[in-house]
C-alpha cells in the first residue's frame, strides 16, 4: 500500500498538504490487512466446503440437491443423479420433518392423496413419483414390498394438499392464514377500482416519474448554487424566523393561559369543571417553559449572531470548492457502490459457510446428513465483525477522499493551477493514509458491535418481567449511541487534520477535538445554521419536484390519481437532494478546520500570509481588530460590550 517516507526538511514555502508525509498508523492497517486476509481464507473454506444451493434449493436424503446436476458422493447410495427437472423437496412424513426421509419431486400434489392408488395415479399423471427412486413402478400399490414409512420408501398417508415455498412442499394448510391474507388483499385490488385505477396511473406514469428523477439531479445542482450565492440572505432569514417564531409562540400560550384564567375568575366554583383548571395548569406550565427556552434562544443568537458571518463565508467558500471540482459530487455514488459490492460479496460468503459441512451416511436409517463443521458460529461471529468494519471503514475512505480534496484546494494559492485534486486526494489516501482510516473505523466498530449485541438481548427480554434488566440495557445501549456518535464525529474531523498535516490518527483527533473545543460557538453556529440551511435545501428541491410533476401529470388525460407517482418521486428527489447536499456539509465541516489551522499556522504577516480568500481574510481581519482593542482597553478597563460578543 506504500512505504513510510523518510523524514525530510520541509520547505516552509509548501502549503501543509503538499510537504512531504509518510504512511500513517501502518500497525492499524496491517491489522486490517490480516484481518481482511481471514476474511478471505473463510470464503474460500466456504466456497469449497459450502453449497448455498443447499440453503436455496434444498437437498434429498442421498444427498442430491433439487433442481440441478449432482457429483456422486462416495459409498452414498443413488447420489450424483440429475436432478434438473426435480426442483421440490418432498418430505415422506410432514408431521416429523427433522427425521423424515426426504427426495426431490418434479411437482407438489395438488390434493389430498388417501391411498396408494390415489399416489400412483398421481406419479402416472404428473411424472412426480412421491416413493424413493429405488421403488418401481409396478411396487407403488404394493404395501409389503414398499411401506409407507417416515423413513420410505413411501410417504405416510394420507398425503395432504401441499404448495411450493421456498422450493419445500408444505401442506397447505400451513399456509392457510397467509393465502387468506393475499387473497383478500388481490380481491381488494381487483375489485376496488380506485386502486385499480392507481395502478394503472403509475404504469402510464412511470416514463415522467423517470424524468422527474432527472429534474430532481438537475434541481440538487441549482440549490446547490443558491445555497452559495444566497447563503448570507437565508441565513440571517433563519435566525429572525427562528427568533419570530418563539416569541409568537410563546406568546399564544400566555394568550391561551389568560384566557383561560378570565374564564375561570368570571365562573362560579360549583360551575367549574375539573378539567378547566387542569388546563390552566398545563397552560401556565407549557408558558412558562415556553418563556425559559425563548430567552435562551434568544441569548445564543445575540451570542452567536456575529459568529454567523464565518457560517456565511464558509458557505460561499464551500460552493467555490465545489464549483472548482465538480467530480467531488459523485463521491456518494463511488461510495454506494463499493459498499452494495462488499455486502453482496458479504452475504454470498454467508450462504455457503451456513451450508459448510460435510454429509454422511447414517448407517441405520441408510438416509444422508448434514454435519455441519465445528466451531462454525465463530466465523460468523468473525464475518460480523467484518461487515461492521468494512463497512466504516468504505465510508471513513470517502470521508478522507473530500477532506483531502478540499484541503489542497484551500492550501493552494492560485487555484487555477489545480488539476487533478479528488485523484491526487484518492492517491494519497492509498500511499499515506490507510492506516488512519482503518484505525478510525475500527474504533466505530469497537463501539457498535457491543450497542448491537445489547439491542439483540434488548429484544430477546422484551417478554422479561425484569424491569431492571430492560431499564439497564436500555441505558447503556443510549449512552453508546450518544459516544458513537461523538466518535463518528470526531473521526470526520481527525481525518480534515490528517489531509491537511499528514499526522497519525490520535494526534490528528486530539488537534481536531482541541480545535472544536476553542471554537465552540463557531461549531455550534455552523452545525445548527448550517445543517437547518442544508435541510431546507432539500425540502426545496423536493418542494419544486413536486411542483413540477403536478403541472406535468394534470396535463396528461391517462393518468388520473396523479399523488401516488408524485408522492414517489418526492422520495426520490429528496434522496437524490441529500446526497449532492450531504457532500456540501463535509465540505463545509473540513474548510472550517482548515480555517482554524490556516490561522494557527499564519498570521497575516509577511511570509506567513494566509491560504484563505479575500471573504475569509476580512472576517479574520476585522476578529484581531476587535481582539486588539479588546486587550488595549482591558489595560484600561474599558472594554465594551460590543467587543466582546464580536469575538
Amino acid at each position: 500500500m506504500g512505504c513510510c517516507c523518510a523524514e525530510q526538511k520541509e520547505p516552509e514555502s509548501l502549503s501543509p498538504v503538499k510537504k512531504p508525509r509518510g504512511c500513517t498508523d501502518v500497525i492499524p492497517l496491517v491489522v486490517f490487512l490480516l484481518f481482511w486476509g481471514g476474511m478471505i481464507v473463510i470464503a474460500a473454506f466456504a466456497f469449497v466446503f459450502g453449497d448455498a444451493d443447499r440453503l436455496i434449493y434444498g437437498f434429498d436424503s442421498h444427498g442430491n440437491v433439487c433442481g440441478r446436476k449432482n457429483d456422486f458422493i462416495a459409498n452414498i447410495t443413488y447420489s450424483g443423479i440429475d436432478m434438473t427437472s426435480r426442483e421440490y423437496v418432498f418430505y415422506f412424513d410432514v408431521k416429523n420433518i427433522m427425521k423424515s426421509r426426504t427426495i426431490c419431486v418434479r411437482q407438489c400434489p395438488p390434493q389430498t392423496l388417501e391411498n396408494r392408488d390415489d399416489v400412483w395415479q398421481f406419479a402416472e399423471t404428473t411424472g412426480s413419483f412421491l416413493c424413493d427412486y429405488d421403488v418401481i413402478d409396478s411396487e407403488y400399490t404394493q404395501e409389503l414390498v414398499a411401506p409407507s414409512n417416515v423413513k420410505g420408501p413411501c410417504p405416510v398417508l394420507p398425503v395432504p394438499k401441499q404448495a411450493a415455498l421456498l422450493n419445500r412442499c408444505i401442506p397447505s394448510d400451513i399456509q392457510e392464514v397467509g393465502s387468506q391474507v393475499m387473497s383478500s388483499v388481490f380481491a381488494f385490488l381487483n375489485e376496488n377500482d380506485f386502486v385499480q385505477t392507481v395502478m394503472m396511473d403509475l404504469g402510464n406514469a412511470w416514463r415522467f416519474m423517470i424524468l422527474l428523477a432527472f429534474v430532481a439531479l438537475l434541481l440538487a445542482l441549482v440549490m446547490v448554487a443558491l445555497i452559495h450565492w444566497l447563503a448570507s440572505f437565508i441565513v440571517y432569514l433563519l435566525c429572525v424566523i427562528a427568533m419570530l417564531g418563539s416569541i409568537a409562540g410563546t406568546a399564544v400560550l400566555w394568550w391561551n393561559y389568560a384566557v383561560l384564567k378570565r374564564k375561570l375568575d368570571n365562573t362560579l366554583v360549583e360551575q367549574t369543571l375539573v378539567s378547566w383548571c387542569t388546563d390552566e395548569d398545563m397552560y401556565l406550565i407549557f408558558s412558562i417553559v415556553a418563556t425559559v427556552l425563548t430567552v435562551i434562544l434568544l441569548l445564543i443568537i445575540l451570542v452567536m449572531f456575529k459568529r454567523m458571518k464565518l457560517t456565511v463565508a464558509l458557505f460561499g467558500e464551500a460552493g467555490k470548492a465545489i464549483r472548482s471540482m465538480p467530480c467531488i459530487m459523485l463521491q456518494p455514488f463511488y461510495t454506494f457502490f463499493a459498499l452494495f459490492v462488499f455486502l453482496v460479496f458479504w452475504v454470498t460468503v454467508m450462504m455457503f459457510l451456513n451450508t459448510a459441512g460435510t454429509l454422511t451416511k447414517d448407517p441405520e436409517t441408510n438416509q444422508t446428513l448434514f454435519k455441519k463443521l465445528n466451531n462454525i458460529n465463530s466465523l460468523w461471529w468473525y464475518y460480523l465483525i467484518g461487515l461492521i468494519w468494512t463497512s466504516e471503514f468504505i465510508l471513513a475512505c470517502q470521508q478522507m477522499v473530500i477532506a483531502g480534496a478540499i484541503a489542497s484546494w484551500y492550501f493552494t494559492r492560485d487555484k487555477s493551477k489545480l488539476d487533478g485534486v479528488v485523484g491526487k486526494a484518492c492517491c494519497r489516501l492509498i500511499l499515506h493514509h490507510l492506516g488512519t482510516v482503518a484505525l478510525g473505523s475500527l474504533i466505530i466498530t469497537l463501539v457498535k458491535l457491543p450497542r448491537l449485541i445489547l439491542m439483540w438481548m434488548q429484544e430477546k427480554l422484551k417478554k422479561s418481567d425484569s424491569q431492571c434488566a430492560k431499564c439497564c440495557l436500555k441505558g447503556c445501549i443510549c449512552c453508546l449511541c450518544c459516544l458513537e456518535k461523538c466518535l463518528v464525529y470526531i473521526n470526520h474531523n481527525a481525518y480534515t487534520v490528517t489531509a491537511i498535516k499528514g499526522s497519525s490518527f490520535c494526534p490528528a483527533a486530539c488537534t481536531a477535538f482541541n480545535t472544536i473545543f476553542s471554537n465552540a460557538l463557531q461549531v455550534a453556529a455552523i452545525n445548527s445554521v448550517g445543517d437547518f440551511v442544508l435541510f431546507l435545501g432539500k425540502i426545496g428541491v423536493t418542494a419544486l419536484t413536486a411542483f413540477i410533476g403536478i403541472l406535468i401529470f394534470q396535463r396528461q388525460p391517462d393518468v388520473n390519481y396523479y399523488a401516488l407517482p408524485v408522492f414517489i418521486v418526492c422520495v426520490f428527489a429528496f434522496f437524490i437532494a441529500h446526497c449532492f447536499l450531504s457532500v456540501y456539509e463535509m465540505v463545509i465541516d473540513t474548510l472550517f478546520l482548515c480555517f482554524c489551522e490556516d490561522r494557527n499556522m499564519n498570521d497575516g504577516s509577511p511570509g506567513k500570509e494566509y491560504y484563505m480568500e479575500k471573504s475569509l481574510q476580512q472576517f479574520v481581519d476585522t476578529s484581531t481588530a476587535a481582539l486588539t482593542k479588546l486587550e488595549n482597553s482591558g489595560k484600561t478597563g474599558t472594554a465594551t460590550e460590543e467587543e466582546v460578543t464580536h469575538l
